[in-house]
């Protein structure tokens, strides 16, 4: 917590534009954090037809990435895949009802928790399958070289996938080729239950990315402005035909792997990851620093939270009174429509 001292605001929240930038930073953190605290009193009311995987303690490292970004650059993201579309901007209510399997859900109630797609926000898909949507990232980078079109590719992925032969492949061919592409690690520490210390080679993942010819850069995932300025970096880079970057977010899961998962052989510190909401909380941090610089008041940063808690509120409520698809709808969107025109 703050100990009052006032501070100067960092270059990105100085003046108006800043503190717009500052409202949005936290307004996306706490629509990832709500939302998924709101996922969880569905999952306990057995309202969820699946395991959840939550982004709680990795709102900063998502958000942070994202708001470099644009509306229109790509996306990609894993089956911790809630906290990306909503950090890219997408609306709350489609998800909502995507994770109940309803016919108003981004997907049509087809993709639930881990098979998210938003395409009108760039997110092109999210997957159960560790790493599968890094080569899609790395396409869609090659699709947007090709049209000349000056979109970026964002590729979420965690420290489990790090190791998966397809990011190795994928950032190699996009060093190659120069690919407009951002490989961004949330290294959490923990694939599952096996440690990074334990599944990496190096210390840092962003060490890897010297032998496909690009930067790399490991950031603080709790300070969402440590990321978004890598981030941005990475993506300017980019957008400007320089080629592929990666970047490595540490930071922190505060919940299972998956809501609910128990582990029979305990992994964790219970009492470290329970103090973890005290030290190294992404919105508390962002709060204090922000009230102590003097961009924003607590009393305007609560307003803020309790505008976000109505818009959750307002998206349980859509899913909630969503119809179901229909069975005829298990025929459609098999097939992508055939550009072969007779």
């Amino acid at each position: 917590m703050t100990d009052g001292t006032a501070a100067d605001p960092p270059p990105e929240l100085a003046g108006a534009e800043g503190t717009a930038l500052a409202r949005e930073m936290m307004r996306r953190m706490q629509r990832v954090r709500l939302f998924e605290e709101a996922t969880i009193a569905l999952f306990g009311a057995g309202e969820l037809p699946a395991m959840v995987h939550l982004s709680i303690g990795q709102e900063a490292a998502v958000v942070g990435a994202c708001l470099a970004t644009r509306t229109s650059d790509f996306m990609t993201g894993n089956h911790r895949s809630h906290g990306h579309p909503i950090a890219k901007g997408a609306r709350l209510d489609a998800l909502m009802a995507e994770l109940l399997g309803k016919a108003t859900g981004v997907c049509g109630g087809k993709g639930g928790s881990m098979h998210l797609a938003d395409f009108s926000v760039g997110s092109l898909g999210e997957s159960g399958i560790v790493g599968s949507a890094i080569p899609v990232a790395t396409g869609a980078g090659l699709a947007a070289q090709v049209r000349g079109s000056g979109q970026v590719a964002l590729c979420f992925f965690g420290d489990g996938a790090a190791s998966e032969g397809v990011l190795h492949e994928s950032m190699n061919i996009a060093g190659v080729w120069d690919l407009p592409v951002v490989y961004f690690c949330e290294n959490n520490g923990y694939a599952v239950s096996l440690t990074a210390q334990e599944s990496l080679s190096v210390p840092d993942v962003a060490m890897r990315a010297a032998g496909y010819g690009m930067p790399g850069v490991t950031v603080d995932g709790q300070d969402v402005l440590a990321v978004f300025r890598a981030s941005r970096d990475a993506v300017e880079r980019a957008r400007s035909g320089a080629g592929p970057s990666l970047v490595e977010a540490k930071t922190y899961r505060f919940h299972e792997h998956a809501y609910g998962l128990v582990v029979p052989q305990p992994y964790r510190d219970q009492a470290v990851v329970d103090s973890w909401f005290d030290t190294v909380d992404p919105i508390t941090l962002f709060h204090d620093r922000l009230v102590a610089s003097g961009v924003l008041t607590a009393d305007e940063l609560g307003a803020l939270r309790d505008e976000v808690a109505a818009e959750v509120e307002d998206a349980v409520a859509f899913a909630r009174r969503s119809p179901y698809p229909p069975p005829e709808a298990a025929w459609t969107d098999v097939y992508a429509p055939s550009a072969v025109t007779a």
